[in-house]
């Protein structure tokens, strides 16, 4: 059970993820939140355009490094939908950003897919800490995960 004071901002990132499928993108969102509890970026999933590279986690870690010193960006947690893949953990670690709490995990997303008859991604999904070892990583956030779970129905025809 997450603390209280972290559910809206697990809950605005269901609700960037929901946004992000009505408009033809696959249902990730995430909100980059300062120590002091200040929601200081967000954003959803941009693929449809073509550009896979468009994960909101990787533009939280751009915008940080353009907007933040490295003492709030290592004091900073990520709240996001999805467990990062490789290239957003990536960008998390090169960038210095402190925690990440994610609302469903890789290996949730891979069973879930499996299941459904969709192909993995080009990309293995490791795990953050195997990406970025020693970053404190909370997930998956029980209860959630189920509606994070059913954005992805919906995104392959499953509902």
């Amino acid at each position: 059970m997450r603390p209280d004071h972290e559910m809206p901002y697990l809950q605005r990132c269901l609700t960037l993820a929901e946004e992000a499928l009505a408009a033809g993108d696959e249902p990730f969102g995430s909100v980059l939140v300062s120590a002091e509890g200040e929601v200081l970026f967000e954003d959803r999933n941009r693929i449809a355009g073509g550009d896979a590279t468009r994960h909101p986690e990787f533009a939280i870690a751009r915008w940080a490094a353009e907007h933040l010193s490295p003492e709030a960006r290592a004091a900073a947690t990520v709240y996001t939908s999805g467990e990062h893949c490789p290239m957003c953990a990536a960008a998390h670690g090169w960038v210095g950003l402190g925690r990440i709490v994610y609302i469903s995990s890789s290996a949730q997303l891979g069973t879930w897919l499996e299941a459904m008859g969709v192909s993995p991604g080009p990309v293995a999904p490791l795990p953050i800490r195997q990406v970025v070892p020693g970053l404190a990583v909370e997930g998956p956030v029980a209860g959630l995960d189920d509606r994070v779970h059913a954005l992805h129905r919906r995104r392959h025809g499953q509902d």
